[in-house]
């Protein structure tokens, strides 16, 4: 069995055709087929059941791509390991990042991180803390900065607390608020809201501030991006409940303090299993940048 085995079968078992996957591997088609049955032959199994118009994983598939994919990782950590004992870097870093990071300056880090080990290849993705958490655990992402709501605490990843901060009032210009010095929930709850959606950390935050203070609101506009909330903002369709430091200036837009409004946490998280060399060089970059502000 050899390792290029593997990956001809990962290929095909995430297109689920094998003339996609021998175009991803780099490979003739009737190559990749004779590669794959070689091993199916090796293993006494099928791994994979085939029409001339469909290829699914069989059961016995199913267990291999699983074990195939751990393997594969884990000779890449081997090498990764090695070469970086020679004080160079190579492999990858997946880093997702909440669509409000505030504390960190995210791609100052990764370009530094670039510059000192161009090798390493780097990919970024913008998401939810609690998609981010799960793939961290996963194996699927190296790190991430979450957002999280002051009662709730990632687990099953290490991290680091970047900030604390409670949540300002975000008017558009002309607000009938926004001369105020401070506001409180109860003052807000007549008002339109934009808001992050539902089922995200970033909204249950606020959900709960209100809940817990008898109150009710309405939240007409959902928005994982942050430019398009501020844009309904400033055209008078809303107000919004944000970190301040991600509300620019000069926009028109008022930002209020709100004495008795949700709080959250900014975590850098990654994963506390065995971390890959260039994901611990990249958190230790990430918090030494802290350090030197």
């Amino acid at each position: 069995m050899e390792l290029q085995q593997l990956r001809y079968v990962l290929a095909v078992a995430e297109e689920r055709n094998f003339t996609r996957a021998a175009q991803n591997t780099h490979v003739v088609q009737s190559a990749l087929s004779h590669q794959i049955k070689a091993l199916e032959r090796e293993l006494g199994v099928q791994l994979f059941a085939r029409t001339s118009r469909r290829v699914e994983l069989t059961e016995a598939g199913h267990a291999f791509v699983a074990g195939a994919r751990a393997t594969l990782d884990a000779a890449e950590r081997t090498v990764t390991e090695a070469v970086a004992t020679t004080g160079q870097m190579r492999g990858s870093l997946s880093v997702g990042a909440i669509p409000t990071v505030t504390r960190l300056d995210l791609t100052a880090v990764l370009g530094r991180f670039h510059r000192t080990y161009p090798q390493v290849s780097i990919g970024m993705s913008v998401g939810g803390s609690l998609d981010f958490i799960e793939r961290i655990r996963a194996g699927s992402l190296d790190a991430a900065v979450l957002g999280l709501p002051e009662y709730v605490e990632p687990t099953g990843v290490a991290k680091a607390v970047l900030a604390r901060e409670r949540l300002v009032a975000v008017l558009g210009p002309g607000h009938r608020f926004s001369g105020r010095k401070r506001l409180r929930l109860a003052d807000l709850t007549d008002e339109t809201f934009v808001d992050f959606p539902s089922d995200s950390p970033g909204r249950s935050q606020s959900d709960r501030a209100f809940a817990e203070a008898g109150l009710t609101r309405t939240v007409a506009f959902e928005s994982m991006l942050v430019d398009m909330m501020l844009d309904l903002v400033v055209q008078g369709l809303g107000i919004a409940l944000l970190a301040p430091a991600v509300v620019p200036k000069g926009r028109g837009l008022v930002t209020v303090p709100v004495t008795d409004g949700p709080k959250r946490v900014e975590y850098l998280a990654w994963s506390e299993f065995n971390p890959s060399p260039a994901a611990t060089a990249f958190i230790e970059a990430a918090l030494a940048s802290l350090d030197a502000e």
